[in-house]
């Protein structure tokens, strides 16, 4: 009887839920474990795994900004089983912000959907002397390259949050650039660095002990998820809606139905009411797309992202 109920749940799938459940999953993380990236890949797995009844591992392959998992996907098999949870900086800024970008993200890889968003927020040392949005804005203009700000590298969207920030109050501040979150926010909790802009993700626990006050976040809507932080245009400066979404890509050349397939899979995985308890509780929101929609969406914000990097005459190598 079991063998028999095996083989009548595995007639009642589709072809391409048969082709996903043929095989062991790899999810790949292009960064260290214990960040937003790698929850979401981990997430995924678990999920996967229950829904095919194979092995979903995942790889954190750090390093070269997250060249080297990229690159690791974009040599995959585009059969679904080896996927790729990356962040939106390395989709839609660093193709047109690197000179030497070794990816055509519309060529290499297959955008399946958006999986999860966090609020940028900007944050400063709880002794910095800057309570106010208006209040640095005025030490800004009072004393132009006088205060600086840390995010966790050139080219990430914490760094371009900064830039249409600058660009749209007016203000010179200097940019200084860490290998990470972590270092950047350490540096602006030691008092080294007097403010970051950073995702709520990363600076929750100290937001929630006091240690760091959080200005204002760079959505252009309050979050639900910390509803009491105001927004950079409520505080007057507007135009400024950067936040932080990690996406699912495959290899190039995936079937239409795996992508439908997976992209189906991730929406329903991620809307499970304990994962949604266990995002908001690290500052996430779960976020779906049609894999039409996500594609779409991407070409959007990369045009934008190219308008204010040659405005801002901005270059990284």
């Amino acid at each position: 009887m079991l063998v028999t109920g095996s083989f009548a749940q595995a007639q009642e799938r589709t072809p391409a839920q048969q082709a996903l459940a043929s095989a062991r999953f790899t999810i790949i993380s292009p960064f260290p474990a214990g960040g937003p990236t790698d929850v979401l890949a981990r997430t995924l797995a678990e999920g996967l795994s229950a829904r095919y009844g194979q092995p979903a591992v995942v790889e954190n392959l750090a390093g070269a900004g997250g060249n080297i998992g990229m690159e690791r996907a974009k040599r995959a098999r585009g059969n679904g089983h080896t996927l790729l949870v990356v962040p939106a900086g390395n989709i839609t800024i660093n193709p047109v912000l690197m000179p030497n970008f070794p990816f055509n993200i519309q060529r290499d890889f297959t955008p399946i959907t958006m999986l999860a968003n966090t609020p940028n927020v900007l944050v400063v040392h709880r002794d910095a002397g800057i309570d106010t949005v208006d209040a640095l804005i005025a030490k800004a203009k009072a004393q132009p390259d006088s205060l600086s700000y840390a995010t966790p590298g050139v080219g990430s969207g914490l760094h371009m949050a900064g830039e249409l920030f600058k660009h749209n109050a007016e203000v010179d501040m200097l940019h200084v650039a860490y290998r990470g979150t972590g270092p950047a926010i350490n540096d602006v909790m030691a008092g080294v660095v007097p403010m970051a802009f950073s995702s709520l993700f990363s600076v929750m626990p100290y937001m929630q002990a006091g240690t760091l006050k959080v200005l204002a976040t760079t959505s252009a809507l309050r979050s639900p998820i910390a509803p009491e932080l105001p927004t950079l245009n409520e505080l007057g400066v507007p135009g400024i809606d950067v936040s932080s979404w990690y996406g699912l890509f495959g290899p190039a050349g995936m079937e239409s139905e795996l992508v439908q397939q997976l992209a189906q899979d991730a929406a329903q995985i991620l809307a499970a009411p304990d994962i949604q308890a266990r995002l908001t509780n690290q500052g996430m929101s779960s976020r779906s797309m049609s894999p039409a929609e996500f594609a779409s969406s991407i070409l959007v914000e990369t045009r934008e992202w190219e308008k204010l990097i040659q405005a801002r005459r901005l270059v990284a190598n």
